[in-house]
């Protein structure tokens, strides 16, 4: 702000509120670059405090006068915690296992939603309530009748009446592919409720030019619908993805090995790295433990910040923020 606009302003009352109005915007801007910064370092916090804790040598971890910055930085936590995961076949595995259920989950919850946003049927807005009430409800309300129900599988009694009896389904990924097929995984009535949301924004002359070109419901919502809803699809994707990644909860009911579910691996590393490589000493232990963890966060960081623009944006245009 130049000195000549200052004594300018004293002298002249209208140069004197666009001076207090150029000081109001200067204000504001400081203020939300300072809200910006404490709300990222709150976020960031934990993940500068991993990583500086993997790279930091023994004498770096015991010594008081270190923070933030390692004197003698080191990556080998890094590889031995690698080799201790298994990382690259657990990861390979684990993303084909995360991918084949979010692509399940997008094709059977946007069929879902647009049949709620499009079609009237007997029951559609208690059915609706109910897709509701998946999103409101806790899973860990319903996990006595989930693992009964894949403990014994046998629905409408069909598994008897060919097999003579129900089946176990626990010990693999059977029963999560089998609640995304049937629309109840893993946060699915959210994800319906995304696509129901999208569906009802876009104008339905497009669908008329369709069926007016002799297309038919099932061509239309593949061919064009669902290419229409692509904002819808990379938000659903993205959500997926990361709370598939990253749970535990359904893993450990249905006692999915940890062979596919890296973050059910990462659980026992700290004693794996005790009995194997015979580092005792917890702090150290820690280490490993943090560098691990980092390691685990990399294919979803990678993810989201490839697909982040159309994230956003489908996050935007999908009516669940605001």
């Amino acid at each position: 702000m130049k000195l000549s606009r200052v004594k300018k302003a004293f002298r002249d009352p209208y140069q004197m509120m666009l001076l207090m109005n150029d000081i109001k915007k200067f204000a504001l801007s400081l203020l939300q670059v300072a809200i910006i910064i404490g709300v990222a370092y709150v976020i960031l916090s934990p993940v500068i405090t991993m990583f500086v804790n993997a790279i930091s040598s023994n004498k770096d971890a015991v010594n008081p006068m270190v923070f933030i910055f390692p004197e003698a930085p080191t990556l080998e936590r890094f590889a031995l915690a690698a080799k201790r995961l298994e990382y690259w076949p657990t990861i390979a595995k684990n993303l084909l296992y995360v991918l084949s259920l979010t692509a399940l989950q997008v094709l059977i919850c946007s069929t879902v939603g647009y049949g709620f946003a499009r079609f009237d049927f007997p029951f559609k807005k208690f059915l609706f309530g109910c897709v509701v009430v998946m999103i409101v409800i806790p899973s860990h309300t319903i996990m006595l009748p989930l693992y009964v129900t894949f403990r014994e599988f046998d629905p409408m009694g069909l598994i008897t009446a060919f097999l003579g009896g129900p089946i176990n389904l626990m010990g693999g990924p059977w029963p999560m592919y089998v609640m995304s097929f049937f629309g109840c995984g893993l946060r699915a009535g959210l994800y319906i409720y995304i696509f129901n949301q999208f569906f009802r924004g876009l104008p339905k002359e497009i669908e008329e030019a369709a069926f007016v070109d002799g297309a038919g419901v099932w061509y239309t919502y593949f061919n064009i619908m669902l290419r229409n809803a692509m904002p819808a699809v990379i938000t659903v994707t993205v959500f997926s993805i990361v709370w598939q990644f990253n749970d535990t909860f359904f893993s450990n009911l249905f006692l999915i090995g940890d062979d596919i579910v890296i973050s059910k691996k990462i659980s026992t590393l700290q004693a794996v790295i005790a009995g194997e490589d015979k580092i005792l000493n917890p702090a150290i232990q820690e280490l490993y433990v943090d560098a691990g963890i980092l390691l685990i966060l990399v294919p979803v960081v990678i993810i989201y910040l490839l697909l982040q623009r159309y994230f956003i944006e489908g996050v935007e245009r999908s009516g669940i923020v605001g």
